[in-house]
């Protein structure tokens, strides 16, 4: 099966890379940083805003797709300061509550744009 390309204008891309891929049933998607796709501006310097912005950015990705949040089965998570743990975990929790996906949380030294979080994701197509 060969893989396909998945674009949105709704979720923002920085780099010459595809925002996800989909290839045996699955779909890749390429980390999600907290920018705006319709300014091209980060939303805030809050590490709760920021979070909030990735996660929707990965079901604008994901709904461009055919698919949504319900169906990841994996994420990854970097942020800059693992002191962040605690709100992003809040915040992730919010957006999955039932059947959350596997998971790993790294801190690594810096992102794009200086944001505080990306987070990529393997998903299910529907």
């Amino acid at each position: 099966m060969p893989k396909s390309i998945v674009s949105t204008d709704k979720a923002p891309t920085v780099g010459p890379y595809s925002q996800a891929v989909k290839a045996n049933g699955f779909i890749f998607v390429s980390g999600q940083i907290p920018m705006d796709a319709s300014t091209g501006r980060i939303v805030s310097d809050e590490v709760k805003e920021q979070a909030k912005r990735v996660l929707d950015n990965l079901k604008l990705v994901l709904e461009a797709a055919g698919s949504s949040l319900e169906n990841i089965v994996k994420t990854t998570i970097y942020l800059i300061d693992m002191n962040d743990f605690a709100v992003v975990n809040e915040i992730y929790g919010s957006y999955f509550k039932v059947d959350p996906p596997a998971r790993a949380t790294v801190e690594v030294c810096r992102l794009p744009k200086d944001v505080k979080i990306e987070i990529e994701a393997v998903a299910l197509e529907k």
